[in-house]
């Protein structure tokens, strides 16, 4: 960004950034354009994507949903932001004041500064970090921060249960996710999000989760262990509504509540991107090979068009993870929190140790095979080419046409039809 703010200042201002007094201005004007920006992407996310589930809800469910404020529905999530502004604000007597007052904007600190590395598209972020994937996990950290604060101010027994469980659960989950993490890390040789886009390709065969059995198995491992740390259910102990009440939140009203709320439903972007960046392609254009665009940026000719395309493959990406997770949630029956920990505890944990030793062996033995030829996308005229597409096809192909197959022929037998008059 700053090579990019300092360009401006040669070419638009003709000022030496170096040292010219006022560089610090537009640095600074900047920095809050893009945050700015950033936040209101980050509330329109949320807030489109709270009408959505309730559609997508709706729909499992035999009923209509959220069709009234605005075309089908869509302005709903602004009725409902106006609604907690102007509601009451209320604060326990009995609780702690100042705690209480600022647990929520640790939790909307902790969200909105993820957004500061997430890749958008190529060359698409706020900034670009060589330790990307880590400031992520460390700022996730301040959600924590937030919850813990907000069931023990409450003075509630509901709220401190569900500010526990819900310490417990995401501190517990961030163990086996990071180990899951380390196994693109491993692959692509960064902690660079853009980097480790990069080391893939745009075709399915060339993404992480196809390249070799250990990335597909973690792929769907680091999927779990995301539900668990953004209270998604089978995993929404926390807030278990028959347990107890709304947990954490059960104190709070107004645009506090909002808050978190407004953060649960924009992780659900945050969990779909990193999980498209690690394992999916991320940005990564199809018949654009990683040869063809370094000759473009060798060349200073990168197409505009390539920006806009790439974007657009990220977004939809991240878009279909999305409904994924929507669609786990009103389909999956909520766990016993005795069961929550035994599965982080008694098997991610130990898989992802595994799975990490046999990345790492598995990187080994490629170089040793390949060279320098180990890394990155591979053509298909090549051993590993080969091999990435035989994954593929044994992997992903033929379960994804079983998959719609037994979809059509369920649909077929019970005369089941899709109806959105009512849409």
């Amino acid at each position: 960004m700053q090579e990019t703010l300092d360009r401006l200042i040669r070419e638009v201002l003709h000022e030496d950034p170096q040292v010219w007094a006022g560089s610090w201005v537009v640095y600074a004007a900047a920095l809050l354009a893009v945050g700015f920006g950033l936040t209101v992407f980050g509330a329109l996310v949320a807030g489109l994507t709270s009408w959505w589930e309730r559609r997508i809800a709706a729909r499992m469910q035999s009923r209509i949903g959220p069709n009234r404020v605005g075309p089908q529905g869509t302005l709903q999530f602004l009725a409902d932001a106006l609604k907690l502004i102007v509601k009451e604000d209320l604060v326990p007597p009995e609780s702690d004041q100042m705690l209480f007052r600022i647990a929520p904007y640790f939790v909307m600190t902790g969200f909105a500064l993820t957004f500061v590395v997430l890749p958008f598209g190529y060359h698409l972020s706020a900034t670009r970090m060589n330790v990307g994937l880590f400031y992520l996990i460390a700022v996730t950290a301040l959600v924590v921060v937030g919850i813990m604060l907000s069931g023990w101010a409450s003075n509630s027994k509901w709220a401190l249960f569900g500010g526990m469980r819900a310490a417990a659960q995401v501190v517990s989950y961030e163990i086996p996710g990071g180990m899951l993490a380390l196994v693109p890390i491993l692959m692509a040789g960064s902690l660079d999000l853009h980097e480790i886009i990069r080391a893939q390709g745009g075709f399915p065969w060339d993404w992480f989760v196809f390249q070799t059995p250990w990335g597909f198995i973690a792929f769907f491992l680091f999927f779990a262990t995301q539900l668990a740390e953004g209270n998604r259910t089978p995993f929404d102990l926390p807030e278990a509504e028959s347990e107890l009440v709304a947990g954490y939140m059960t104190e709070y009203s107004g645009i506090r509540f909002g808050y978190y709320f407004l953060a649960e439903w924009g992780n659900l972007w945050v969990m779909s991107a990193v999980i498209s960046t690690l394992f999916l392609g991320g940005w990564q254009v199809p018949f654009v090979s990683a040869e063809t665009l370094a000759g473009w940026e060798a060349a200073g000719t990168v197409p505009v068009a390539f920006y806009g395309v790439s974007t657009a493959v990220f977004v939809t990406k991240v878009v279909v993870l999305m409904n994924v997770i929507i669609w786990v949630r009103w389909t999956l029956p909520r766990i016993r929190v005795d069961q929550m920990m035994s599965v982080c505890w008694k098997y991610l944990v130990p898989i992802g140790m595994g799975l990490v030793l046999l990345a790492a062996l598995t990187e080994v033995l490629s170089f040793q095979l390949f060279g320098d030829a180990a890394k990155g996308p591979a053509p298909l005229g090549t051993p590993r080419g080969a091999l990435h597409l035989a994954f593929f096809a044994v992997a992903g192909a033929v379960p994804t046409v079983l998959f719609f197959r037994k979809i059509f022929r369920n649909i077929r037998l019970t005369g089941d039809r899709i109806d959105l008059t009512n849409w």
